[in-house]
This record gives C-alpha cells, sequence and structure tokens, in this order.
C-alpha cells in the first residue's frame, strides 16, 4: 500500500488543505492520506489555537468527502512535541511493509534541513512537496536537487489553492465572509463552538 502522511496544525482544516490531499492521491496512486494534526508545534505558540480536541473533530469532518482521507491523532495524544521523526517512526511501526510518503508546502521544503533529524526522515519516506504559491516550481526544483542525496523526492504538480489559516482566522476575527474557504460542516462547528473570535 501506498500511505500519506500530511502533518500540520490544521487551525483550521481549509479546502485548500484539502484540495492537496485529494490532488496528492491522484497523482501518486495513494491508497490513503492520513491527515494528523500537530500537539505541541515545536515553532508556533498555543495562544493561537483552536483546542486540540476541535481542530481534530473539525479535520474529521472536513475529511468526510473521501474514503482515501483520514486523520490521524497520534500527535496531539503525545505528550512531547510534535517533531515529525517521532510521527514517521510511529506509521513505520503501523505500516511496516507500506510505502510511506510525507506531504509539506514549498516552506517547509526550504527549510527542511533544519527540521529534527531530517536526514532520517527522508531514509523512511519519499518527501512530497506541493507548491504553496504560484511561480515558485523551479526554486523547488533547485532545492530537491540538493537534498536528494539523503532520499527521494517529488514535486507534486497540483495548481497551488492559495488560502491561509492565518488569513481564515483574521477574517473569524473580524467578523468577515470566511465560509467559502472551508467545508460547509466546518463552518457551522466553527459558528456553533464560537471559535476565532
Amino acid at each position: 500500500m501506498k500511505i500519506g502522511i500530511y502533518g500540520g496544525s490544521f487551525n483550521p482544516v481549509h479546502n485548500g488543505h484539502i484540495h492537496l490531499a485529494l490532488s496528492a492521491i491522484e497523482e501518486l496512486k495513494l491508497d490513503k492520506i492520513y491527515l494528523v494534526p500537530s500537539g505541541i508545534s515545536p515553532h508556533r505558540s498555543s495562544a493561537e489555537y483552536a483546542s486540540p480536541e476541535d481542530r481534530l473533530a473539525m479535520l474529521k469532518l472536513a475529511c468526510d468527502v473521501s474514503e482515501k482521507l483520514d486523520v490521524c491523532d497520534y500527535e496531539i495524544k503525545s505528550e512531547r512535541k510534535s517533531y515529525t521523526i517521532y510521527t514517521i517512526k510511529e506509521f513505520r511501526r503501523r505500516f511496516s511493509d507500506d510505502e510511506l510518503f510525507l506531504l509539506v508546502g514549498s516552506d517547509m521544503l526550504m527549510i527542511f534541513e533544519k527540521w529534527n533529524q531530517f536526514e532520517d526522515i527522508l531514509k523512511e519516506v519519499t518527501l512530497v512537496v506541493v507548491s504553496r504559491k504560484n511561480g515558485d516550481i523551479e526554486i523547488l526544483r533547485e532545492k530537491a536537487e540538493k537534498l536528494r542525496k539523503y532520499g527521494k523526492i517529488t514535486i507534486c504538480g497540483t495548481e497551488p489553492m492559495e488560502v491561509s489559516s492565518t488569513e481564515i482566522r483574521k477574517k473569524i476575527e473580524k467578523n468577515e465572509k470566511f465560509s467559502c474557504y472551508l467545508d460547509k460542516n466546518v463552518v457551522q462547528y466553527i459558528t456553533s463552538k464560537n471559535l476565532y473570535r
């Protein structure tokens, strides 16, 4: 089986995340992608986060669009910082004979060498890089070429959907329209729980 791993804060999960996951499934012929919401991020303040339970619930709602999308709560349940290497080791334990693919945005590729144990990550997975903004493919190819001595890297040809969770949170806070960026069930969840206000 070909298993995708797609981590992030998903704060909140938006249409761009789901578009990226579904495009990767199609392009790489993946059997399933697990979206993994981060627990304690090594890089971000927890003050701007919805609770882990809320982020997990929103992800489950958004993933209902395809049986090939699933949610993994490993990082949320873990007591330690959400370094990707720990998640990869957990997936390798669960899927010992399967091929693993790690999805990252183009911004993450540019700083990938700063990731904790990045060489070990590339020994276990094929790194799948998805463009986050139009016009950056050439830069991504150059960066990927430098990292290929450590492992397999694929640049996904998917057209980016330029939307960010940060912008959505700002719109919600200012009481501006935001529903076009999210699954309708996620919109209802955010409204009913009064999140990000």
